[in-house]
């Protein structure tokens, strides 16, 4: 009767151990708490680089107006029966092949691919001026924007950015925050000319303000894996009935041996 007492003060002890093991401290969860570098201003850049498969939007004015239309196409559909025009003319987009280029009217082939927008803005106003177009003025849009945020957030999803500028915070935000379960070191997977990239932001820190991933990239992946007691509870959870039917066989056999 004492070694059954034995047992069970000890099958209690575990059990503790284990709900003690499973919580989870504050300072695994709480937002910008490390700030070990000296009190600065941290100046972070903002640059956004073509990629293939961008959808962009070139608009081109000047003051002579009537020279700037063959690179202002507007993209119309036709009636089959009367070819007519129909609906209502839409801005011509330009979306950068496999070979990194765009097809722009009248230059032909650009190769736009890892430039960034003052640099692609550059190298047309050097193609058009003086040849085409006066003192030309060129603004390029990306369309396609989009950032993904997977994981552990409460709204994981596709996000598009309008104004192509977005943070990881602000990725997070638009995924409504992490879960309280969420690894607040994150992972980010960027693709590059060179290949995929792959950064870590822990959102512990003050320092994730000066990261090269802080300012996003499109395309880019936000992923948030499961902190470890989430993980081993969905082990647990898993293989709860194997671990119960064990538990059950331990015990009666320990009933037995002290009869």
């Amino acid at each position: 009767m004492i070694q059954i007492q034995r047992i069970k003060s000890a099958l209690i002890i575990l059990l503790s151990v284990g709900i003690l093991a499973a919580c989870v401290s504050k300072k695994e969860i709480v937002y910008f708490q490390k700030d070990e570098s000296p009190k600065q201003e941290t100046k972070q850049t903002f640059e956004v680089r073509f990629k293939k498969d961008d959808l962009l939007t070139i608009d081109v004015s000047a003051e002579d107006i009537a020279s700037v239309k063959p690179f202002n196409l507007s993209s119309v559909s036709y009636g089959s029966a009367t070819d007519a025009v129909t609906g209502v003319p839409k801005q011509q987009t330009y979306l950068i092949d496999n070979l990194g280029e765009i097809n722009f009217p009248v230059l032909g082939k650009i190769k736009l691919e890892g430039l960034s927008r003052v640099e692609a803005v550059d190298l047309l106003i050097n193609k058009l001026d003086p040849d085409y177009v006066k003192s030309p003025s060129i603004n390029i849009h990306i369309l396609n924007f989009t950032v993904n945020v997977l994981g552990d957030v409460k709204v994981p999803g596709t996000y598009t950015i309008p104004n192509e500028r977005v943070t990881v915070l602000d990725a997070i935000a638009l995924a409504g925050d992490l879960n309280i379960s969420g690894n607040r070191i994150i992972i980010i997977k960027r693709e590059s000319i060179n290949g995929i990239l792959t950064g870590h932001i822990d959102l512990r820190s003050n320092e994730l303000f000066a990261s090269p991933f802080y300012y996003l990239q499109q395309n880019d992946v936000v992923y948030v894996q499961p902190n470890k007691s989430k993980s081993q509870s969905a082990a647990y959870n898993q293989n709860t009935g194997v671990i119960v039917s064990m538990a059950s066989v331990i015990i009666s056999l320990i009933s037995i041996l002290t009869r």
